[in-house]
């Protein structure tokens, strides 16, 4: 299958939370093939590495988003050896299964850490490169657990919801300042993780409730951020985007 080049993307300058592995991975590889100039971080180090020494020139740090401190140095890292951030993808997530009963005041507190307030963060510390270069793009992911209201991830899904106030409430306000922000929902990817979750049963019931058969490929999500970190999606922002085969 022939891909859409972006002539827009080449040398911009693309940081990527949770880019080792998964869908972040694939999105490490389609910005690279575009020409970018790609930064990505994940607490996995040994995927991490492994990936960036594929990739001819893309940018690898290890950090624990949960630490805010340790995002922010990263992320300046990241804007001072690139020259500036054009586009920032917060992708990192952790949807760990839990029950209602054995969600703790900690355990609550960690998730939110984990799965929403670095999205804030991450933005707050790249807004300032952006608005040095007249403009970018921020794509926050969310999850499309929360529209179905799937059991066992009480905690992913509230932060997941959140995440997409957060996008229409950081598009109005940085809007005047020629950035967007964006939210892509994915469906259920075919990644090794989610692959845990699930038997071959469960994936074939999912596939059932999909309106188009097949499952869905790191590539396919890596195709709508590619075309909304562009500048073709000059006029998009504030709103959410799907990539879920029709999953009802």
């Amino acid at each position: 299958m022939s891909r859409a080049i972006y002539p827009s993307l080449n040398g911009k300058r693309v940081v990527i939370t949770g880019g080792a592995t998964g869908i972040g991975a694939g999105l490490v590889e389609a910005f690279a093939g575009q020409g970018a100039r790609v930064a990505f971080l994940d607490i996995d180090e040994a995927a991490g590495e492994a990936l960036a020494a594929r990739l001819d020139g893309a940018i690898f740090a290890p950090c624990d988003l949960r630490d805010l401190d340790a995002l922010k140095r990263t992320l300046d890292g990241f804007a001072g050896r690139l020259g500036g951030v054009d586009v920032l993808i917060n992708n990192a997530a952790r949807d760990d299964r839990h029950s209602v009963e054995e969600v703790t005041p900690a355990y609550w507190d960690e998730r939110m850490a984990t799965n929403l307030r670095h999205l804030f963060f991450a933005a707050q510390a790249v807004v300032p490169a952006m608005k040095a270069a007249g403009g970018g793009a921020i794509l926050n992911f969310g999850s499309i657990s929360w529209h179905l209201g799937l059991p066992d991830l009480v905690l992913y899904q509230t932060a997941k919801a959140a995440i997409e106030g957060l996008t229409r409430s950081l598009a109005r306000d940085l809007g005047r300042d020629n950035i967007r922000v964006t939210t892509i929902v994915p469906g259920n990817v075919q990644t090794p993780r989610q692959e845990k979750w699930y038997t071959p049963e469960g994936e074939a019931e999912i596939v059932a409730a999909q309106c188009l058969d097949g499952r869905i490929q790191p590539v396919d999500i890596a195709a709508l951020a590619l075309f909304l970190a562009s500048d073709d999606a000059r006029m998009c922002t504030g709103h959410d985007y799907f990539v879920d085969a029709g999953w009802r």
